[in-house]
């Protein structure tokens, strides 16, 4: 009678979880993700950026277009005698939307408070580009 290993077990019982983890995170398949409301003079676009400082953040408004990225690069070393471990993780996430009308890039304001990014975007007529200052 041969007995099945408890590490054969073990590792597959870890390969399910990786699946199920897999398959809840959005942000491998849509970006960040984000609710855009529609008010009278303006669209508020509320973001989902856990984990990042506000000096990762980059936001840019180009004509009806609003671009929101994000990137971080975490290290930690641990030392035990002559062994020595290294650990890196770096992430990207972006997200472009398209705004159904020009947009005021003068009346935008962008902030960024417990991992939620805020963008208020008045509407109007626009001609250029313009970088977004987060508060």
């Amino acid at each position: 009678m041969s007995r099945r290993s408890p590490f054969d077990d073990i590792e597959r019982m870890f390969e399910e979880m990786n699946e199920g983890f897999q398959a809840f995170d959005t942000s491998l398949t849509r970006g960040i993700p984000v609710d855009v409301v529609s008010r009278e003079d303006a669209y508020v676009v509320t973001a989902d950026l856990p984990g990042y400082e506000k000096e990762d953040i980059e936001v840019s408004l180009s004509g009806d277009t609003l671009t929101v990225g994000a990137s971080r690069e975490t290290t930690s070393e641990d030392e035990n005698g002559d062994y020595v471990r290294q650990e890196r993780s770096s992430k990207s996430v972006s997200r472009t939307l398209r705004l159904p009308e020009r947009l005021d890039e003068s009346a935008t304001e962008a902030a960024y408070n417990n991992g939620v990014l805020t963008v208020t975007l008045g509407k109007a007529s626009g001609d250029d580009g313009d970088s977004i200052p987060i508060n």
